[in-house]
């Protein structure tokens, strides 16, 4: 009995030591993902922080050579992009991704535009920006803030399509039997209910996909082009705080350097202050149409 007692013991001890090693690699994995973002927000901090005062957010920039100025109207411009952007990805990727989840499922098409998003998702954003610059800026023969938006917007699809079709392929099934049960139709199960069920997710990729076209400069380079003054035509080129923090980074004067630093601060700020309100506003029930 001693024997196997000790043996117990043993045994027990072993498991507890895999449990608090697996607990430490887990914490350690954890850290590590976090750290290299929280090391690039205090460098940008120390490199920034210094340059920001209320003309940054309140001017336009300052002619070559002249120091001061802000970055008003790419900050204005940015949103005006990623709104067009939105207004073309999230809708197209939201209902590419119902189809491929719930109408879809083993066809020649969905296999098809499954292989398409993954390839898309891969193509270098200066493709993207070579193509929109062939499909929109020729044919109207200027660049112009839609062309811009257009980029943007296509970049976002993949991401958004791929999350949404993940999230509600985790929708139980039971759901989706108890609403036909009920004699709901089976397109206002998926829009009312699954949809609905899976809407955490679904907003998450959005928002992936958002923070993830919110700071590229190659496709602006051939849609937009940029703006030293305010705009917010779609019409027209436009300003943006990618192309503005590209602008100053590549400029000969020290205190362009110090807005371009200020630039990518702001810049990332923003894009964390958009994806956090968003989850709280879903963790809250308020996307969901929750009370």
């Amino acid at each position: 009995m001693k024997a196997v007692s000790q043996s117990s013991r043993m045994h027990g001890a072993y498991r507890s030591g895999l449990d608090h090693l697996a607990t430490g690699l887990c914490v350690l994995a954890t850290i590590l993902v976090v750290a290299p973002l929280v090391a690039i927000f205090a460098y940008l901090l120390f490199k920034g922080a210094s340059s920001l005062n209320l003309d940054f957010f309140t001017k336009i920039p300052k002619p070559v050579g002249e120091s001061g100025g802000g970055m008003a109207n790419a900050i204005v411009g940015s949103g005006v992009l990623l709104g067009v952007a939105s207004l073309i990805g999230i809708p197209l990727g939201v209902g590419g991704g119902i189809y491929l989840a719930e109408f879809g499922r083993g066809t020649r098409l969905a296999n098809a535009v499954q292989f398409t998003a993954d390839v898309l998702n891969g193509v270098p954003s200066i493709i993207v920006g070579i193509a929109a610059y062939s499909l929109v800026v020729i044919p109207m023969h200027h660049f112009s803030a839609l062309a811009g938006g257009v980029a943007l917007g296509i970049m976002m699809i993949p991401t958004v399509m791929r999350s949404t079709e993940e999230m509600l392929l985790m929708v139980p099934h039971t759901i989706r039997e108890a609403a036909l049960g009920l004699g709901v139709p089976n397109w206002r199960s998926v829009l009312s209910i699954t949809l609905k069920t899976a809407s955490p997710g679904v907003i998450t990729g959005c928002m992936l996909a958002f923070a993830r076209v919110a700071g590229e400069t190659a496709p602006l380079l051939f849609t937009a082009l940029g703006n030293q003054f305010w705009s917010v035509n779609l019409n027209r080129e436009i300003a943006a705080l990618p192309l503005q923090i590209y602008i100053y980074a590549i400029s000969p004067y020290d205190d362009q350097h110090r807005l371009a630093w200020a630039g990518a601060l702001v810049l990332i700020a923003l894009i964390v202050l958009a994806v956090s309100l968003v989850r709280y506003v879903a963790s809250r029930g308020i996307l969901k149409g929750a009370s």
